[in-house]
């Protein structure tokens, strides 16, 4: 049985059982569907923080390795250790750079692949729509679009297995990180050997692979929010990278050689 509470002036109030029981399950239920979404909020902003953090970290290794040549004396640099400018580290640069370019490779065709698993879905649903209506019996005429439906469908679940994603945000972070550290590298190290840098298109095509690096890891918090034109500018900042990357590579093997024959051992 309700009780009820009458009270001066103002219509009866009833308190049963039943209601007193589901209020609390009902600020229960609220409590934890606020709690589900400040905890998706924070995560996606805590993504979209790392991201932005990596870009600026990035920008000012950059800015440091180009201003390191005007803080460093010419005659103390050219007195180091030969451990610091002999042929074994100032190989060290060119090895990892052509590995960065496979890096570099590797890293663009998972974001390809992971691309291509985010758009499958809308691509199926249009052939879909595509597809024969069916007659008043609920039955449907066979059509070619049938098998080209189910090839798509099962790449996606191939695809959809592999964490592209998360294993294109690995490749990238390791690849703008050792990209960064090892392009400052080369110059430094060229700069102790010899007490001054060479200005030409091996040096300006590296400055540029870095501005790249930067730029492209700039846009992911605008990715991370669903902008197609910062997907889009990322795609091609990588494209221009790679290119200039690959154009960059005869000019390296000249650098090499000259430490091959000019650099002591070791």
């Amino acid at each position: 049985m309700s009780s009820c509470a009458r009270r001066l002036g103002a219509a009866p109030v009833c308190h049963s059982p039943a209601s007193q029981i589901t209020a609390p399950r009902r600020s229960l239920r609220k409590q934890l569907v606020c709690q589900a979404k400040g905890t998706e909020k924070a995560q996606g902003s805590t993504a979209v923080d790392s991201a932005a953090n990596v870009a600026s970290s990035a920008s000012a290794l950059a800015t440091f390795g180009l201003l390191t040549p005007f803080l460093l004396d010419v005659h103390s640099a050219s007195a180091h250790d030969p451990l610091l400018t002999g042929r074994y580290i100032s190989l060290v640069h060119p090895a990892m750079m052509f590995f960065l370019f496979g890096a570099t490779v590797w890293t663009g065709w998972l974001g390809l692949q992971w691309r291509r698993l985010r758009t499958l879905p809308a691509v199926v649903k249009d052939l879909k729509a595509q597809l024969p209506k069916p007659d008043g019996e609920g039955n449907r005429p066979s059509s070619p679009l049938d098998a080209e439906i189910k090839a798509l469908e099962s790449e996606r679940k191939q695809l959809a297995g592999k964490d592209l994603k998360g294993v294109h945000h690995n490749w990238g972070g390791l690849l703008l990180g050792l990209g960064v550290f090892f392009a400052v590298a080369g110059p430094l190290n060229t700069y102790l050997r010899s007490g001054k840098l060479f200005p030409g298109p091996h040096l300006y095509a590296g400055a540029g692979i870095v501005i790249l690096w930067a730029a492209a890891a700039a846009l992911v918090p605008q990715m991370a929010k669903g902008s197609e034109v910062a997907r889009t500018l990322h795609i091609t900042f990588n494209c221009l990278n790679l290119a200039l990357f690959a154009w960059q590579i005869p000019t390296g093997l000249e650098i090499v050689g000259k430490v091959l024959q000019f650099a002591p051992v070791p």
